[in-house]
């Protein structure tokens, strides 16, 4: 596994700074400034109004919560409107990086969000997490170390996530139970999944209208280093994008390459579940999702991907071999030899994926318009793959 190891020289600003985040009056600009600092608390800053917090640089102004003995994230954002964070890095906390939640308008610019040392499951769960927020925007950010997944928007509406770069997590970047979502400009390497499109059972929201393009994502082949039952822990190594039951999902005008397993798979909550993980008894206890065997008790959940569209992108991979230390990487090899598609439906169908006249119900239609060259599959996976399929012409339509 990978390793970050930079060199630190720490001071204290942890009683200043708490102070300022407390006191602050509305459309008050809290200057952090440079050097290396050590926390042993969580920051926290809630019920403020138009706020920015701004450091020197992210090479500058460091925020490590590596001594860290109470509370489970950095900096904790919360019940605020207009918030700005930028210019700094922050490292190590005990759960979350930055967790941002109940705020409208929430911005993340230029922020470093890192775990030292090895790469490793004992890292917190999410760098960059705003959940339950509207109007978020997250650009221009660097992510890596997050044993769940770099940048994570939660249960929000209203996001941009804009020219980041993300490595060396589980998940570069994960969109989940979203509306309204743009994923443009990034970059994502060497994570386990480079761009993960979900909707989870459960949950306040569910999402929809979710676009992915102009990224580069590429070589997304690290081992999956999440605790044992989270969600992302059945994401195999080597995954480009994977999208999980959710809709109106449109990905086109990425380069997608050299992730050796899938470039963009598509699958149902019902073959996550059939695939779970049973945690570990000695699982550290995070804010991660797991994956629930209860879903259908959410009558409101719908298991299904619904009205996905892939086009125009640039599927490529060097790799004759998927990673075939998971289920997905030893069905393709068994299957397809030295030549796995670029693109994967599970196949499974809804009940209502069929009308009454036996045509497709447009409500869940899967579109794949690519290069000629782009192998796409329909695996069947309800039928222990007995109907598998690379005939282009079943998922050639446009939505």
């Amino acid at each position: 596994m990978p390793e970050y190891n930079p060199e630190r020289h720490y001071k204290s600003i942890e009683k200043s700074l708490s102070a300022q985040l407390m006191l602050a009056g509305d459309s008050s600009v809290i200057e952090l400034p440079e050097g290396h600092f050590a926390f042993k608390n969580s920051l926290i800053l809630e019920g403020k109004n138009n706020i920015a917090i701004r450091g020197k640089g992210p090479d500058k102004t460091i925020l490590s919560f590596k001594p860290q003995e109470s509370g489970a994230e950095g900096l904790r954002v919360a019940n605020c409107t207009n918030i700005v964070l930028e210019n700094f890095a922050i490292e190590d906390a005990a759960g979350d990086n930055i967790k941002v939640t109940d705020t409208d308008g929430i911005t993340f610019r230029n922020i470093k969000s890192a775990w030292t040392g090895t790469v490793k499951e004992q890292n917190g769960a999410y760098g960059l997490y705003p959940v339950l927020s509207k109007r978020v925007v997250v650009e221009h950010c660097e992510v890596l170390g997050a044993s769940d997944a770099g940048i994570y928007v939660g249960q929000s509406e209203d996001v941009v996530i804009r020219n980041n770069v993300v490595y060396w997590n589980v998940a570069g970047i994960e969109s989940e139970n979203c509306e309204n979502v743009i994923i443009e400009g990034n970059e994502a390497y060497e994570n386990t999944g480079g761009i993960l499109i979900f909707d989870l059972p459960g949950l306040t929201r569910y999402g929809s209208n979710i676009k992915a393009f102009n990224n580069y994502i590429h070589d997304n082949n690290l081992k999956n280093f999440a605790p044992k039952g989270n969600i992302v822990g059945v994401v195999p190594p080597g995954t480009g994008f994977l999208v999980l039951a959710t809709e109106d999902v449109e990905i086109y005008d990425n380069r997608v390459i050299d992730n050796k397993t899938i470039g963009a798979g598509i699958v149902s909550y019902e073959l996550v579940a059939a695939m779970r993980q049973e945690p570990s008894g000695k699982q550290r206890q995070t804010g991660a999702q797991g994956v629930n065997r209860n879903y259908k008790m959410d009558t409101n959940y719908n298991p299904y991907p619904r009205r996905v569209y892939l086009h125009d992108n640039w599927f490529s991979n060097s790799h004759l071999i998927p990673d075939l230390g998971n289920e997905f990487g030893k069905l393709f090899i068994f299957k397809f030899g030295l030549k796995p598609p670029q693109i994967a439906w599970d196949g499974i169908k809804a009940p209502g994926y069929l009308l009454p006249d036996g045509q497709p119900n447009p409500e869940y239609k899967i579109c794949v318009r690519e290069k000629d060259d782009v192998k796409v599959a329909v695996l069947d996976a309800a039928n222990d793959f007995e109907g598998l399929s690379s005939d282009p012409g079943l998922l050639d339509c446009e939505l």
